[in-house]
């Protein structure tokens, strides 16, 4: 997971909203430890000046899987790269397709 440009690591809900509304365009996203489930993660996506969030957690056999809307079929994928690239187009379960990456600034 440390990666990806978009995870941010241990950040906590306040500060992904910040983060995410400083982007300030639907679609806007990134990558965050879960609060409330040791060694899971959530993707954030901003729309319409709200943003939602859906767990991601790996299975035993290694793959990935995001939370999405009831009544969605659950999709599995060998790498969270693949994962962002399913959720980058319509109709994928998620409020708004994962249009812009919110990457980490890195220090020098």
């Amino acid at each position: 997971m440390e990666s990806l440009s978009v995870y941010h690591g241990p950040i906590n809900r306040e500060m992904c909203e910040m983060r995410l509304c400083e982007a300030g365009k639907d679609g806007s996203y990134l990558i965050r430890d879960s609060e409330s489930v040791p060694g899971a993660y959530c993707l954030c996506v901003l729309c319409k000046g709200f943003v939602y969030t859906y767990r991601l957690q790996k299975d035993k056999a290694g793959s990935w899987a995001a939370e999405t809307a009831p009544g969605q079929t659950k999709r599995l994928f060998r790498k969270v790269k693949n994962l962002i690239s399913a959720f980058e187009k319509p109709d994928q379960g998620i409020a708004v397709p994962l249009l812009y990456p919110v990457t980490v600034q890195k220090l020098c």
